[in-house]
C-alpha cells in the first residue's frame, strides 16, 4: 500500500454490511476533519477453498467481482464525487488479518461493528473484535445506523 506520511491516513473495511456503510461515511467525515486520506479496505476469500471439497472456482472472476461490487458499494455508500477520493484496496485472505496488515502505520482503523455474517444477538463481530484486539493504532468501531 502507498503511504504517504504528510497526512493521516485513515483505514476502513468495507464487506457490504450496513455497519460497513456507517464505517465509511465515519471514516470519510472523519478524514475531512482531520486532513487525512482514506483507504477503503476489503478482503475476499472463496467459499470452500480451504476444504477438501472446494469447487473449481475461477479466481480471476471471482477478484473481479469482488472489485466490482466495491466500487459500487463507494459509490452507493458516499456518492460518485466523494468515493472517486477514497483509495480502494482489496485484498484476498481473512478479512481480519487483510485490515491489520493495512492499518499498520494508519492514524486510526475503522470498522463496523458487525459484517454480514455472525449471529444477531452478538455486540460485535468477528473481525471487529479481532482488531480491536491485535490493531497497531487506535480502533474505531461504528454501529450501523438504525432508522
Amino acid at each position: 500500500m502507498d503511504k504517504d506520511v504528510s497526512k493521516p491516513r485513515v483505514v476502513v473495511g468495507v464487506d457490504g454490511s450496513p455497519s460497513s456503510y456507517a464505517a465509511l461515511r465515519w471514516a470519510v467525515r472523519y478524514a475531512d476533519l482531520a486532513g487525512g486520506t482514506v483507504d477503503a479496505v476489503a478482503a475476499w476469500e472463496l467459499p470452500g477453498l480451504y476444504g477438501w471439497s472446494a469447487p473449481a472456482v475461477d479466481m480471476d472472476v471471482d477478484e473481479e467481482e469482488a472489485r466490482r461490487r466495491m466500487r459500487k458499494e463507494l459509490a452507493d455508500v458516499l456518492g460518485a464525487d466523494a468515493a472517486s477520493k477514497v483509495r480502494e484496496f482489496l485484498a484476498h485472505g481473512n478479512p481480519a488479518e487483510v485490515l491489520l496488515r493495512a492499518a499498520e502505520g494508519a492514524e486510526v482503523l475503522v470498522v463496523g461493528s458487525r459484517g454480514r455474517g455472525g449471529f444477531a444477538s452478538a455486540l460485535l463481530g468477528s473481525v471487529s473484535q479481532h482488531v480491536s484486539h491485535h490493531a497497531s493504532c487506535p480502533v474505531v468501531i461504528v454501529r450501523a445506523e438504525t432508522s
